[in-house]
This record gives structure tokens, C-alpha cells and sequence, in this order.
């Protein structure tokens, strides 16, 4: 399966020292230049040195630049390229964004979030369990309704 990563998701999965379940799960990891520069253009940003030495990670060229323009107007610079190269390739976008996935919803692209990430490799027992790893992530500051925590931990089979 082919993906088109948001920095969102390369974010918290480096900060959970998970940023190799991509490969792992996924045949083909696109970024697009946005959020490549977006994540790694300071350094001592989270997850930056993680993201610039993965090998696996591929630059994602979007080739219509006026789509980019016209979902920028209500989404960053990074979700609307994210979205506009998953369309392009028929890829998932793999964002956490609310607003994006709602766009990536409207525009029929499949997506999945950094939760969906961990419930997968779950699935694919890459990962012992989801709760701590949730649990890390809200400690880290990603904001999770509780409706999406209890979920995510029933789907893992943890609740």
C-alpha cells in the first residue's frame, strides 16, 4: 500500500520511538516537500534527526500546484500537499489533522491517522499493546478526545 504522510503522524510516531512501524506496514511512504521541511528544518524539533535519516521515507512531488493553492486557503501548506499527492497517486493519506481528514473525506481519499497506525501494527502484533502507547501521546500533548481514546484501545482489543 502506498501512503502520503503528514508531519503530524512522523511526529508522534518518532516521539513514541515508533517511526519504523511505516515501513513495516506500508510498501511505499511518500512525504510531500512541505512537511519535509516542516519536520526537519529545525533540528532539534521532535522526531527531525528520525525523519531526515529515514532511508525509506521517499519526497512526494505534488504536480498541481493550483489544487495545493485552493485547499490552502483552509488547511496548512503541508495537509493540503499531503492531500493533493494521495488524489494524485490514489494513495491513503495518513494525517491526524481534523480539518484535513475532513477535506481528505469530502475529496474521497482514503486516510488514516497515527492512531489508525498503532491499531495496525497492533493488528499485525508489531506492537504489544496501544494503551501506553496512547497514554504517551496525550502526555506528549496530542489532543485526543476521550470518545477516540476508549475507542482506539476497544478496537486493540484493551478495554
Amino acid at each position: 500500500m502506498r501512503i502520503v504522510v503528514n508531519s503530524g503522524p512522523l511526529i508522534s510516531l518518532a516521539r513514541l520511538g515508533q517511526l519504523d512501524l511505516l515501513p513495516r506496514l506500508f510498501g511505499e511512504i511518500l512525504a510531500p516537500a512541505a512537511v519535509l521541511r516542516e519536520v526537519t528544518q529545525d533540528e532539534s524539533r521532535p522526531g527531525a534527526a528520525l525523519v531526515k535519516s529515514a532511508e525509506w521515507l521517499r519526497p512526494g512531488e505534488v504536480s498541481d500546484r493550483s489544487a495545493v493553492e485552493r485547499l490552502s486557503s483552509s488547511l496548512g501548506k503541508g495537509e493540503s500537499e499531503v492531500l493533493v499527492l494521495a488524489q494524485e497517486l490514489g494513495a491513503t493519506a495518513v494525517i491526524d489533522e481534523r480539518r484535513g481528514r475532513a477535506v481528505a473525506a469530502a475529496l474521497g481519499i482514503p486516510q488514516t491517522g497515527t492512531i489508525g497506525v498503532l491499531l495496525a501494527a497492533r493488528q499485525a502484533d508489531l506492537i504489544d499493546a496501544v494503551t501506553p502507547l496512547l497514554d504517551q501521546l496525550v502526555a506528549n500533548g496530542l489532543r485526543l478526545s476521550s470518545r477516540l481514546y476508549e475507542e482506539a484501545r476497544r478496537l486493540a482489543g484493551e478495554a
